[in-house]
């Protein structure tokens, strides 16, 4: 596991420089949101280009889409049980914070350092079953539970899945994939090029967002987000390691995914609804430390 402690070291450095930049000044936090825009309109698709242009799908891998959306509508269930006595806000918040995974951002530069564009598909048809929790089953709760009800519309959900640059490029990709259409080899090379901006650029913006001052108002329905989320996805993570009958890095796609930090998009989504903004990015910011602890422990033992 040498690799990947190496790997994890890496990460941990540039996200301590971004969080450093922004403490001294050098970069503010709102230049995170132009940061944002650029990883996830640019160099994320141009490594989910680079990546999935020349590769064998094998039909298990449409599996993880699967595993991925179901469990989404399974956490999105256990939440509206267990959080069934919280006001309608909190109620909104926590149905935005259990679902979701922040793949985009944080896994994506991880599984490219340790196991290069072959842990890119595996996680990349993974994203394909997220992403449409995100944007739509996420977005779904959030409108369903605040004061505005516009966004419940068929079209405003498909507005937002038709919007995502990423998701488009999977679909568009492994649509050509699958019946064997070559991109031109400029698109590639110059794909290829861009994406290796994408790794740096992940790890410094999460540095940037990274924020360690916690209200103690929110300690309790913090620990009640956070227990829920990891014990569910540990649980659902580690069954499915010993239970699926596939190869190693398919179970290790479905552990890792399963315990990801908490999906980007709900900081937008809480500002669209008016949630409390510092709670929803004081859970995104502990998911974020909880995570790489976890990873690095997991790692290390079934590694």
């Amino acid at each position: 596991m040498s690799g990947f402690n190496e790997q994890f070291l890496y990460a941990v450095i540039i996200i301590a420089l971004g969080y450093t930049l922004k403490r001294f000044n050098i970069i503010k936090e709102k230049d995170g949101e132009g940061l944002a825009r650029i990883i996830f309109n640019l160099t994320l698709p141009a490594l989910i280009i680079v990546s999935f242009s020349d590769i064998q799908i094998e039909s298990s891998l449409f599996l993880l889409i699967g595993i991925a959306f179901c469990y989404g509508l399974l956490s999105a269930f256990v939440s509206i049980i267990v959080f069934r006595k919280e006001s309608r806000e909190n109620k909104g918040m926590l149905g935005m914070l259990i679902p979701g995974f922040n793949i985009g951002l944080f896994a994506y530069p991880l599984v490219e350092g340790i196991w290069g564009r072959e842990g890119i598909k595996y996680f990349g048809m993974f994203d394909v079953g997220n992403a449409f929790i995100v944007f739509g089953l996420l977005y779904l709760v959030g409108s369903y539970y605040s004061s505005d009800k516009a966004g419940l519309s068929p079209g405003v959900i498909m507005r937002k899945l038709t919007g995502s640059i990423p998701l488009m490029t999977y679909i568009i990709v492994c649509g050509l994939n699958i019946i064997s259409v070559q991109l031109p080899a400029m698109v590639i090379n110059v794909s290829e090029i861009v994406s290796v901006a994408n790794m740096p650029l992940s790890f410094l913006l999460l540095g940037i967002y990274l924020n360690f001052k916690f209200d103690k108002s929110y300690y309790t329905l913090i620990i009640k987000a956070l227990t829920i989320r990891y014990v569910l996805g540990l649980t659902v993570g580690i069954s499915l390691f010993f239970i699926l009958p596939y190869d190693d890095m398919f179970k290790y796609t479905v552990l890792i995914g399963l315990m990801l930090p908490v999906s980007v998009s709900v900081l937008p989504y809480s500002v669209e609804f008016n949630y409390d903004q510092r709670f929803i990015g004081t859970v995104s910011n502990l998911t974020i430390l909880i995570t790489f602890f976890l990873l690095w422990v997991l790692m290390n033992i079934i590694g």
